[in-house]
């Protein structure tokens, strides 16, 4: 009786075993996928909507978030009717040295673009042939079915890479000597150690006032999937650029292809196989400020921009070392740049504008 009565004791106590286990195991299982998905980065919506801000994200810890007194109304939005005319996208005497070169009769745009050398730089500094159109009495690069009475060889005078040297002026007379003789022409070149002064002045010139500023944005707890990041910056009107892990505000102003603003992420996980699965935790802004037209107040945009993304994504906005950046600091930035816009400007060569452009490329 004792063996057949503890039969039933042993199985049920079998059976309850097993469901506590079975219970264990599931709980073990749920919070395994819990933790998971915990420790994933934060993901892009399926229906993207308008970004709502998210609380706390500031510059720092403090729960209220300060806003940089920039106005929008202010005295810069006037500067897009006072801005100088845009100057010619050709050679131009402020950073280009000039060497004209005579012909003693019409030359035909195919002519001259037989002769035109293959590669367009004289070392690290960009070099150009224009013709003196006989239709338009305009400067201009020679084109298959005009005719030219003139011609005139350039090459910068300095741009990032420094000032152009001895070197590289001989390679420019070397270039501009073999296009006047295909044309049966004859170049003046003014004085090489002339040039080479005049870019030295300009280089240092150009040296002091040129400006790149970025600003990092990193998260604060929960790290961002490269959709994620993509998404968030797109409702800031960024789009995507032509290298993976970069986006760009595109310019407003027709005819101004450098974008006013960059963001970038890292490159590789943009390229990973399984890129949501990618954690990133930080990203930069960036402003090339010669580049963009003052008028575009690109300055602005860049903080506003970054106040808005750390917002919406949790983030801070940290210096290179590591520090929150306030908006104090951002008010000093921008009365600087202001400075900054002013001299170029003085120069006749004003933040954005081809000569702009060029000088700081």
């Amino acid at each position: 009786m004792g063996e057949r009565g503890g039969a039933p004791i042993l199985s049920t106590l079998q059976i309850s075993l097993a469901i506590i286990g079975g219970l264990v195991l599931a709980l073990v299982v749920a919070h395994g996928a819990w933790s998971a998905r915990k420790n994933l980065p934060r993901q892009p919506e399926p229906d993207p909507v308008a970004a709502e801000p998210a609380g706390d994200a500031s510059f720092d810890t403090q729960p209220e978030r300060e806003e940089p007194g920039f106005d929008r109304d202010s005295s810069l939005d006037t500067l897009a009717a006072l801005t100088a005319p845009e100057k010619k996208t050709g050679l131009d005497a402020l950073i280009d040295v000039i060497a004209p070169v005579a012909v003693d009769s019409v030359v035909s745009g195919e002519a001259a673009l037989a002769a035109m050398p293959g590669a367009r730089r004289a070392g690290s500094k960009p070099f150009a042939i224009e013709g003196l159109s006989v239709t338009t009495g305009a400067w201009e690069t020679p084109k298959p079915g005009q005719r030219y009475s003139a011609f005139q060889a350039g090459v910068q005078l300095t741009n990032r890479t420094g000032a152009l040297n001895e070197i590289e002026f001989s390679e420019f007379v070397m270039k501009a000597q073999a296009f006047a003789d295909a044309i049966d022409g004859q170049p003046e070149f003014p004085d090489m150690l002339d040039a080479v002064a005049r870019a030295r002045e300009l280089d240092q010139f150009a040296s002091a006032h040129d400006a790149q500023l970025s600003f990092t944005l990193r998260a604060k707890h929960t790290a961002w999937s490269p959709g994620y990041v993509q998404q968030s910056a797109a409702k800031q009107g960024f789009v995507a650029g032509a290298i993976p892990g970069r986006m760009v505000l595109p310019a407003s102003q027709s005819g101004h292809h450098a974008p006013i603003l960059g963001l970038a992420f890292d490159a590789m996980a943009a390229l990973a196989e399984d890129p949501e699965q990618t954690a990133l935790r930080e990203l930069t802004l960036s402003l090339d400020v010669p580049q963009v037209l003052r008028s575009e107040q690109p300055f602005v945009r860049m903080c506003e921009a970054a106040i808005a993304l750390a917002a919406s994504m949790d983030g801070v906005i940290i210096d290179d070392q590591g520090q929150p950046i306030r908006p104090a600091t951002m008010e000093v930035i921008h009365a600087d740049l202001e400075q900054l816009y002013d001299t170029l400007e003085g120069r006749d060569m004003p933040a954005g504008s081809a000569l702009g452009r060029r000088l700081f490329s």
